[in-house]
């Protein structure tokens, strides 16, 4: 019985350099320090490593030996393909990943998101072959928090939570940027007004969009929330009108519909408002494709505000606040590659600015 052609070994790093006869650093080299050869040299290690069919240095054994992975942890909690979608998280990736460029490394998307087991999420945070970890708008509760610290990596966050012990935090000041913006609304007259926010807590509520119950609104675990919600009641308050008087509605999903959902209901939990005030630009321009499938004019029947600044909204002059998203990726990549000479972490707080936008108006 005939044999085949006993198959040729793999190529390796070690039989590369005697083939060549130079020594092991200088195959090293021409992969990873090209400087140090010349030209002629390392097209000669090339030529000869694409002959002998060597792939060139295992990137896990050299991020072994450097105990450096080239590559920076983006920690999402939401669906893999919002970081794709949703505007504002699309602008913060971009400015994210315009520093991880500058500082030659790349960027991983470590998915942890809700149609993931909290044992799948972990083993993604522990099997992550990175040099540091942005952590983006997680909830305070977040049961990866803990993971990604006992990795005892480089680490910041983005918005939420605040106050994580050892981590610098890149965010803007919520409370004050919508106290300013419903400041506006009930100058030009608005009493009876709907608060449309995303969503509460981690647990899904029996409905979408809904009520909160009082343990949701009292208790939530998205600190962003909570503080815009703030910021609303603190200019009601100052205004002389009851803030727990408000119609809250909390949209848990973010579909492109929520915000139109989270409207009806609203309306139908109050007839007479005259205003709704939305925690993101995607509820409120959700909300007003809503309102003109309804007949309900914007501005002259209902006023919309809205708040992140994303284009469209600026496009479709949405009254809303505009916040620096591309500006927080860069920040924080920047603390992640050049950490504070001090060693101590750093809350760096962003600017807003108010749109007064087409969709805001007096009530009827």
């Amino acid at each position: 019985m005939s044999r085949g052609p006993t198959p040729r070994r793999r190529a390796t790093l070690a039989s590369l350099a005697a083939e060549l006869k130079v020594s092991r650093t200088t195959i090293s080299n021409a992969y990873n320090r090209p400087d140090q050869l010349s030209a002629e040299l390392r097209e000669r290690v090339l030529a000869a490593a694409e002959r002998l069919g060597y792939p060139g240095p295992d990137p896990v054994a050299r991020s072994l030996r450097t105990r450096k992975a080239g590559a920076v942890g983006l920690m999402i909690t939401e669906p893999l393909n919002y970081s794709f979608s949703d505007p504002a998280a699309l602008d913060f990736v971009a400015g994210l990943a315009e520093t991880c460029e500058a500082a030659a490394q790349g960027l991983l998307l470590v998915a942890i998101g809700p149609n993931r087991t909290v044992q799948e999420g972990t083993a993604a945070v522990l099997a992550a072959g990175v040099d540091g970890f942005v952590i983006y708008s997680a909830a305070e509760d977040d049961p990866y928090l803990p993971v990604v610290q006992q990795r005892q990596l480089p680490a910041v966050i983005v918005d939420q939570p605040m106050d994580l012990p050892g981590l610098s935090r890149v965010g803007i000041d919520d409370r004050a940027a919508m106290r300013s913006l419903a400041e506006h609304v009930l100058a030009l007259g608005h009493r009876r007004i709907g608060l449309i926010t995303m969503r509460l807590r981690r647990e899904r509520p029996p409905a979408s969009p809904s009520q909160p119950d009082p343990e949701r609104m009292q208790r939530p675990h998205f600190h962003v929330q909570r503080e815009r919600i703030e910021g609303v009641y603190e200019a009601c308050a100052a205004a002389g009108v009851e803030p727990r008087a408000l119609t809250v509605i909390e949209s848990y999903d973010h579909a492109p519909t929520s915000g139109g959902a989270a409207a009806a209901l609203a309306l139908t939990v109050d007839p007479g408002l005259t205003a709704l005030i939305c925690t993101a630009d995607v509820l409120a321009l959700s909300a007003m494709d809503h309102l003109r499938a309804q007949g309900i004019y914007v501005p002259g029947q209902m006023t919309v505000t809205g708040f992140d600044g994303i284009p469209e909204a600026v496009r479709r002059g949405l009254t809303t606040v505009s916040q620096p998203s591309m500006d927080k990726g860069r920040r924080a990549g920047r603390l992640l590659h050049q950490p504070p000479r001090s060693g101590l972490p750093v809350t760096d707080i962003l600017d807003t600015r108010l749109l007064r936008g087409r969709t805001s108006g007096p009530p009827p």
